[in-house]
């Protein structure tokens, strides 16, 4: 499919892709993304070898509207990124702003080589963290996690980051709120939900001022 053609990236709002900085320029980078991933994917398990024909849905939209939501951020932190989503996805659309990063966070040293090889090929404002979250000490804007962790675990491993005055935007399913719930038993938090623009089932939550209970 050619990357200018986008029948399958509606309805969506009208201004979508100029918010989010998919130029056309943009999305063949992301086209040549999808290509190394496509390619990965036969050795190595990073996505559901099926989404690879929804990739613009399935994964391009679903990433992007991460900046349809917070525009203005900078600074992220994709923690557990695997395969590059959203991080990859950021990191192509923040590409030759000013300011712009995006660290990718991955625990495997495989997929590490692979987000390397992406960040390498495309000059992404980006870097390649071969370590577990809670280890590191980094200061961002905003954190965000795809298919990560439930929420309980996922606020203990960006615990540093909101601790340096990060903010969280998630990637979840439509269980959110029992997830939330969950997770109020170890932490004090404040969050509100958007519906995903790439599936009415999945939501968008948002997470600041994040404390373990107990703490002051």
């Amino acid at each position: 499919m050619s990357v200018d053609a986008r029948p399958e990236l509606s309805p969506l709002p009208a201004d979508f892709l100029a918010v989010v900085g998919a130029t056309a320029e943009r999305r063949r980078d992301i086209e040549t993304y999808r290509e190394m991933l496509s390619a990965a994917n036969q050795h190595m398990n990073l996505v559901g070898e099926s989404t690879l024909a929804e990739f613009w849905t399935r994964h391009f939209v679903d990433s992007a509207q991460l900046l349809w939501f917070s525009p203005d951020t900078l600074v992220w932190a994709d923690l557990g990124s695997g395969a590059g989503l959203p991080g990859v996805i950021l990191a192509i659309l923040l590409k030759g702003r000013p300011g712009a990063r995006v660290h990718l966070v991955e625990s495997m040293s495989k997929r590490c080589r692979f987000l390397g090889e992406v960040v390498q090929t495309l000059g992404l404002p980006a870097i390649v963290h071969n370590a577990r979250a809670e280890t590191l000490k980094l200061k961002v804007d905003m954190i965000t996690a795809r298919a990560c962790a439930p929420l309980d675990r996922l606020l203990g491993y960006a615990e540093p980051f909101f601790a340096r005055g990060a903010r969280a935007l998630f990637l979840k399913g439509a269980e959110v709120e029992g997830e939330v719930a969950l997770a109020r038993a170890h932490w004090r938090f404040q969050c509100a939900t958007d519906v995903s623009l790439s599936d009415s089932r999945g939501r968008l939550l948002s997470v600041s001022e994040v404390i373990r209970a107990g703490r002051r």
